[in-house]
């Protein structure tokens, strides 16, 4: 697909919008800690584009049953609130990328695995969230990503087909969910390398937004 033939922006939040992979990390090993687990180095990597409550099993290394993933799922979550509250800060250019946009009136979403409370908190702090016309969140899908419903529901809120979309996702497991609706995809590697993005169906990949204009 040529860009000429995209039509619409769509995000992913952690890790593209914004810098909280420290904070997420820090929230998961905090929570791994008071079950008396100590995480690999690169655990976090098991997390990356995944609810939380899917990421539970894959940290404990055991099935678990659903009450418990969300219980689980809820503690990193106020452990990930209390670090926030240290501030987060933007991906390189990610606002004034957004923001052309909306000047340009392209249509934009956000669609990630984390709640609508904590898009609502993050994206607004950063003063964005009121230039995306659709997001769809993990309260909105009943899979996570790689399932590619996330970025299916995002495209059909903006009013367009998702072969007419390009998406920015910096996880394989995220990548992996816009190519199997069909859609574009542009990795960021503020947590994977160009070469595990474009394994997993990225076209290219970026390290920020500096620069970028549309169409890309």
């Amino acid at each position: 697909m040529t860009s000429a033939s995209t039509q619409a922006a769509v995000f992913d939040m952690d890790g593209v919008l914004i810098d909280s992979g420290a904070h997420h990390r820090e929230a998961w090993r905090t929570l791994l800690g008071e079950l008396g687990i100590t995480p690999a180095p690169d655990f976090w990597r098991l997390t990356i584009g995944r609810p939380a409550e899917e990421a539970v099993p894959l940290l404990l290394g055991r099935s678990v049953t659903r009450s418990e993933a969300v219980g689980l799922a809820e503690r990193k979550r106020a452990h990930y609130v209390r670090l926030g509250g240290r501030g987060l800060a933007a991906i390189a250019g990610a606002p004034a990328f957004v923001r052309a946009l909306a000047t340009r009136r392209v249509p934009r979403a956000v669609a990630t695995s984390a709640s609508r409370l904590d898009l609502d908190r993050l994206l607004g702090a950063l003063e964005i969230r009121e230039l995306f016309t659709t997001v769809v969140t993990s309260d909105d899908v009943r899979l996570g990503k790689p399932d590619p419903e996330v970025y299916v529901k995002a495209a059909a809120g903006l009013g367009v087909a998702p072969t007419a979309c390009v998406v920015f996702e910096d996880s394989p497991v995220g990548v992996e969910a816009a190519r199997r609706a069909g859609m574009r995809v542009i990795g960021l590697t503020t947590a994977h390398t160009e070469a595990e993005l474009r394994a997993a169906g990225a076209e290219r990949a970026i390290s920020n937004f500096e620069g970028l204009s549309w169409p890309v």
